[in-house]
């Protein structure tokens, strides 16, 4: 097989590209990035085709026929990325309505479990300091503010 390094190179840098936005807080940048890794995996399928055949509907005549299956992959790929920044969209028009932005805030049951998990005692990040009753108390203390909230 001959590919074309050019495209390689390409296919890669959409993916990395759109990799490194998805890992960003904005949805309006994952929405960006999202598309851009779509893009990069549909190239990479076109390029792992092969050369360009003949259309399998011609008849078996002169010449390689074209693969089918990769291009049925990319238009089904192509469907649920549409699929998919539609609802970003709606996600980032929504959090723009509600907040002003559109950043991804952090969740607050999250907080309280990473604050659980730093008074735990079996856990790594397990504080030295802290006594068994201190450690108790501050435990009761996150159950009262995620009971208030």
């Amino acid at each position: 097989m001959n590919a074309n390094l050019t495209l390689i190179v390409v296919a890669s840098t959409l993916i990395g590209t759109g990799v490194y936005l998805i890992l960003e807080r904005s949805l309006t940048r994952v929405l960006v990035g999202l598309v851009m890794m779509g893009n990069g995996v549909n190239l990479l399928f076109m390029i792992a085709s092969g050369p360009a055949g003949t259309a399998p509907i011609v008849g078996a005549g002169s010449g390689r026929m074209a693969d089918p299956l990769p291009q049925a992959l990319v238009l089904t790929a192509i469907v649920i990325t549409l699929g998919t920044v539609a609802f970003l969209l709606a996600m980032a028009h929504r959090s723009w309505q509600l907040n002003e932005h559109d950043d991804v805030q952090d969740d607050v049951e999250d907080a309280a479990i990473r604050r659980l998990a730093d008074l735990d005692e079996a856990s790594d990040s397990h504080d030295l300091s802290l006594s068994a009753t201190e450690a108790d108390a501050a435990t009761d203390e996150v159950y009262e503010e995620e009971g208030s909230s």
